[in-house]
């Protein structure tokens, strides 16, 4: 036993020697998802831990820990300021982390451009839906009518989007913030407390409530990105209600973040060959044929986006004309 506690820490020593990254040495490595259980984030960054151990050196074991709070911000400050930069700490949060301190959104103190981007697990097009009791069933209704909406604060999508249309559109949107995460929002419209959810990613919706788009639940009333889904050809986009050239910079700039779909990060300021090594799992686990055939089982989309891709995506977006986006900001404020 002495001879093999010996030998194994002369491998330990050797293998430090060489150079590897923390990573191959480490048996844990912790996953935090910005969001409570059961939504659509947290689906995600499940499936992701249960493959990528296999993909990083040293096949680490992944722990998904929950860190919810004000739109997922309260993590990417965590991860900015005080996760380890070792490898060991990475998170999903929502897309829209990525573009607060652009907007000046209040409680992000962080810059996310220097975030370690690691790549997303698909390319969102989100929807806005209406209860089938709220008696809405068309974009063009919520122009004229009030529609209660359920958001989850800060930088989420369900909070920006609303005030986004209502600004650049004339909607009628009225928001009840602080919901925890999507799950209790989807609660809260069968209870009855909100008439609908805006900002709802398209492969959440039919992962999780497939039972609701048979049986007609909820209404689909427009879809949010820079292209429609296949799923969806008759349910309008929200780049083609855009009637001035600043209003489609408006909606480039902040479905821009469509792209991000389900972004996974790392603390910046760590060494350049444990991200590298995040981010080949990562790719490596978006082609694992068991994840695949888990995700095709329970309608999740996979359409990955490579963490080079989202650095570019965030980059670009902060070179964006000023007028644009002075006016988006002004449209998020609340």
């Amino acid at each position: 036993m002495t001879r093999m506690r010996c030998a194994a820490a002369t491998t330990m020593l050797v293998t430090i020697a060489a150079g590897t990254p923390v990573v191959a040495q480490e048996k844990v490595v912790s996953l935090y998802v910005g969001y409570t259980a059961g939504g659509g984030y947290d689906v995600y960054g499940r499936i992701v831990a249960r493959y990528m151990g296999a993909h990083l050196p040293g096949n680490p074991t992944i722990v998904v820990q929950n860190m919810p709070g004000a739109g997922s911000v309260r993590l990417a400050n965590w991860l900015y300021s005080v996760a380890p930069k070792d490898g060991t700490a990475f998170g999903i949060v929502a897309r829209g982390v990525a573009f607060d301190t652009l907007l000046g959104l209040p409680g992000a103190s962080y810059d996310a451009t220097k975030f370690n981007w690691i790549g997303s697990a698909n390319n969102e097009v989100s929807v806005c839906v209406a209860w089938h009791t709220s008696g809405i069933t068309s974009f063009e209704q919520t122009k004229e009518k009030e529609m209660i909406v359920g958001g989850t604060g800060g930088s989420a999508d369900t909070d920006q989007f609303p005030k986004v249309f209502n600004g650049v559109l004339g909607t009628k949107y009225k928001m009840v913030v602080g919901y925890p995460g999507g799950n209790d929002i989807n609660l809260a419209m069968e209870r009855g407390e909100v008439q609908g959810r805006c900002g709802w990613s398209w492969s959440s919706v039919k992962s999780t409530q497939p039972e609701w788009l048979r049986s007609k639940k909820i209404n689909v009333l427009v879809q949010l990105s820079l292209e429609k889904h296949p799923d969806l050809p008759d349910v309008p986009l929200i780049m083609d209600l855009a009637q001035t050239p600043l209003q489609k910079g408006v909606f480039q700039l902040v479905f821009a973040r469509q792209v991000l779909g389900r972004p996974f990060l790392a603390p910046p300021g760590m060494p350049a060959d444990r991200v590298a090594n995040l981010r080949k799992a990562f790719a490596d686990t978006m082609q694992d044929k068991e994840l695949l055939a888990e995700a095709e089982r329970a309608k999740l989309e996979i359409t990955p986006v490579s963490g080079e891709a989202l650095q570019k995506v965030v980059a670009d977006a902060y070179a964006m004309p000023p007028e644009i986006i002075k006016k988006t900001a002004e449209l998020l404020k609340d």
